[in-house]
């Protein structure tokens, strides 16, 4: 479903090299140090920043040069999710038009969409009326209803309290499921990469140095980077 190969990209002459493949309906979790280039890597996929090299195909076809808002790809952060002025109801049929001119049929995924994450009974609030945690909820919501099947995930659930984290997680893992979803996460939590994911990608110097089954991400794993890092997380 993602395929990353030979992709370059040069930030204050630093260099980023990825290959990396997301099958369809994985759940791939980022891992790595800080600097690493989880978040590069991201953005690449999501369009956000351009490579100076190599091809990014999702779905089998290449996006490059494609405007992020144009590739087959839902996201969501950890800030910045939703537009303060509209209210939830409005936020999630962003995702549906950009003008929000939803006929009946979508009006009702919005509905639909909100009763799923928790949010129904809100819609017609504003996000300054809402929680951090119901925020996201409603975000998620906006990504459930786009017809895309890749989300990508850039740490959007790290700022909240570690229950709350699992339930949104289980939430996406759930929906994800339902609808054969491909995920790829940024994580800086070694417990959220267990629970959700079904592999994890770590990465450090600027590379993914391994792309393995989630079961691998442990502390006696052979490779001494991935092991020390795992250690320092636990």
């Amino acid at each position: 479903m993602i395929q990353l190969s030979n992709v370059q990209y040069d930030y204050h002459h630093e260099g980023f090299e990825f290959d990396l493949i997301a099958k369809q309906g994985s759940i791939v979790a980022l891992m790595g140090p800080s600097g690493a280039g989880k978040s590069t890597l991201l953005s690449l996929v999501a369009g956000f920043i351009d490579p100076t090299d190599g091809d990014i195909r999702v779905d089998g076809s290449s996006v490059l040069g494609q405007e992020p808002y144009l590739r087959p790809l839902a996201m969501l952060f950890q800030e910045h999710n939703l537009f303060a002025h509209l209210s939830v109801r409005e936020n999630i049929g962003l995702g549906l038009h950009p003008g929000l001119k939803l006929n009946a049929d979508q009006v009702k995924q919005v509905n639909d969409a909100a009763l799923q994450v928790g949010v129904a009974d809100m819609l017609d609030r504003l996000p300054e009326h809402l929680s951090g945690g119901q925020r996201q909820r409603v975000a998620l919501a906006r990504c459930f209803v786009q017809p895309h099947r890749v989300w990508l995930l850039d740490e959007p659930f790290s700022a909240l309290d570690p229950i709350l984290r699992a339930e949104m997680l289980n939430l996406v893992k759930r929906l994800a499921a339902e609808r054969e979803i491909t995920v790829v996460m940024v994580t800086h939590h070694i417990s959220d990469a267990k629970a959700i994911a079904s592999h994890f990608a770590f990465l450090a110097q600027g590379k993914v140095m391994l792309c393995e089954p989630i079961e691998n991400l442990k502390a006696t794993h052979d490779n001494n980077m991935l092991s020390d890092f795992v250690k320092a997380g636990e």
